[in-house]
């Protein structure tokens, strides 16, 4: 031991030498002003906003500014992560400030917004009390912006209360109208009405896929339509994303089961929604018996099939066009290409929302102003370099102001050929059909699909080696358990719920119940196909 003490004093010196002359210092220090933002976007998009908007604040009022970025995760992980932070600020308000004793009764109403606020101080009901304390307050989590994400979960966030009016939407009434940013777009929402949260780009969804892995599988064609992605030929080779950690892809099977009641619709069915819902289920299934994996980073998706380790798989758009100019020879063809289903995917907003009890309130709007101005506008979608573009990074996103696409700016554009407005058309979003089932859907697909993964895979592969039995492939696909009537009469209550005792019980009952499925799937092909 004397003899290895020499040895160990230096290393500990060398493990200590890097944390001693570290600066003693904020590494926000040295601004005049600063700004928070949580946000699920990615290192290129701070960078650019980063950047081109100290400038911007520099010139306009000859301040420095610093944006301090906080990523905990995707958008569903920020959501929850910004519910915890603010019932914990509002639960110190509540017993610090009010005096009041804390119950679960109130942590369950202060965010509900089914909670009628109340309108008479002596109102006896605490629920109503505790939401009107909430709404009157200027609780806050120190954060000033949420930027980037989708609008159901913004709409959530308002809804709860935790997102204010920043002003900015009435205060540019030429903007935000009809003949500019609509209101609504295919039946997507863009902004809040009241100014709670404001599209800032517009996105799609569709399939990545890799040119050289296809032709390896023998696959002529890349698939342009989500039921591509079924095709037995991809077994093993479809990249797929966890519904319950990224908002995007829960999105992306929204629109999946969207396409397929607008289908019963034009073939004249009773009920559109309700068969349009099980066919999606059903199409949701046999993708999954494709994958290879459910990661928890939508991001991953393009990355991995962009290296060959997945042939394709769902993305948002500009992941996709990212990735492919990433992997992109001298000549500009890639290996890695991008469609979006025709027909198959609506044009949603990526918003911002200012915070309530926002520390730095005023550098808040005037980031959102920047963002929705062209200035900012033309960082989301002009070449690096270009006039007003972004310094370093292609961000491949399309504006949300109409002046971005004139034709003045088509040779700076990365992707001059999208317009988004245009192909809008091709797709209208029936937000009544699913909309209410976001939550829900996200729920029956981890049930259904993630939980029970690995039965799920061994059926697939039980199926395509039988030659899809019909018997066996009815078992297979029994979604009646979820039937669209049953998630609005039973499931959708559960999962919304204030009891989470009662959403465990209902997943372990539903993974049980598809385990057994698929094994008596793969029984049932495996019987006929035994010689």
């Amino acid at each position: 031991m004397k003899r290895n003490l020499p040895l160990l004093l230096a290393f500990a010196v060398v493990l200590a030498l890097p944390f001693a002359l570290r600066p003693k210092v904020d590494l926000l220090a040295g601004a005049d002003d600063t700004l928070v933002i949580v946000t699920p976007h990615n290192e290129a998009i701070r960078h650019e906003f980063t950047t081109a908007f100290a400038e911007h604040y520099k010139a306009e009022i000859g301040r420095s500014v610093r944006i301090d970025w906080r990523t905990p995760g995707g958008t569903s992980e920020i959501a929850r992560y910004i519910e915890s932070e603010f019932t914990a600020a509002f639960r110190t308000r509540w017993t610090q400030t009010l005096g009041r004793n804390w119950s679960d009764e109130v942590e369950s109403a202060f965010s509900n917004h089914r909670i009628q606020p109340a309108t008479d101080p002596a109102d006896p009901d605490t629920k109503r009390q505790a939401r009107r304390a909430f709404l009157d307050s200027d609780v806050g989590i120190r954060i000033d912006l949420f930027f980037g994400g989708g609008a159901y979960d913004f709409a959530q966030q308002a809804r709860a209360g935790r997102l204010v009016d920043s002003g900015v939407v009435a205060s540019l009434p030429g903007l935000f109208n009809p003949n500019a940013i609509p209101e609504n777009l295919g039946g997507e929402q863009l902004y809040d009405p009241k100014g709670l949260w404001i599209g800032t780009c517009l996105s799609a969804f569709g399939i990545a896929s890799n040119i050289d892995v296809l032709k390896r599988l023998g696959i002529a064609e890349p698939p342009d339509q989500w039921a591509d992605l079924a095709n037995p030929a991809l077994l093993g080779q479809v990249a797929m994303a966890d519904p319950t950690k990224s908002g995007s892809i829960n999105k992306a099977f929204e629109m999946l089961i969207q396409q397929q009641m607008q289908e019963a619709l034009t073939e004249g069915a009773a009920d559109p929604a309700a068969v349009g819902w099980e066919r999606g289920l059903r199409l949701i299934q046999r993708i999954s018996g494709n994958s290879r994996y459910f990661t928890d980073a939508a991001s991953k998706i393009v990355i991995d099939v962009a290296l060959g380790d997945a042939a394709a798989g769902m993305c948002i758009d500009f992941y996709g066009r990212q990735q492919s100019e990433a992997v992109a020879g001298p000549d500009g063809a890639s290996r890695l290409i991008y469609r979006s289903p025709l027909g198959g995917t609506s044009i949603g907003a990526d918003p911002i929302g200012l915070m309530r009890g926002a520390p730095n309130r005023e550098v808040a709007i005037r980031f959102i102003r920047f963002v929705l101005s062209e200035q900012g506008q033309k960082l989301w979608n002009f070449r690096p370099g270009t006039p007003g573009g972004p310094q370093k990074f292609a961000l491949r996103r399309l504006p949300i102001h109409p002046a971005i696409y004139d034709p003045a700016y088509t040779e700076f554009r990365s992707d001059p050929e999208v317009h988004p407005y245009e192909e809008a058309r091709s797709f209208t979003y029936n937000s009544a059909w699913t909309s209410p089932l976001f939550s829900s859907l996200r729920f029956i697909i981890r049930c259904m699909c993630l939980d029970a993964h690995d039965e799920l895979r061994d059926a697939w592969r039980a199926m395509k080696e039988a030659g899809f039995p019909p018997e066996a492939m009815a078992v297979f696909g029994d979604v009646s358990k979820v039937s669209l009537a049953i998630v609005n009469d039973t499931i959708k209550g559960t999962v919304s719920g204030e009891s989470k005792l009662d959403e465990v019980r209902l997943a372990k009952e539903l993974n049980q119940h598809f385990r057994e499925q698929y094994r008596r799937a793969a029984e049932i092909a495996r019987s006929l196909n035994t010689p």
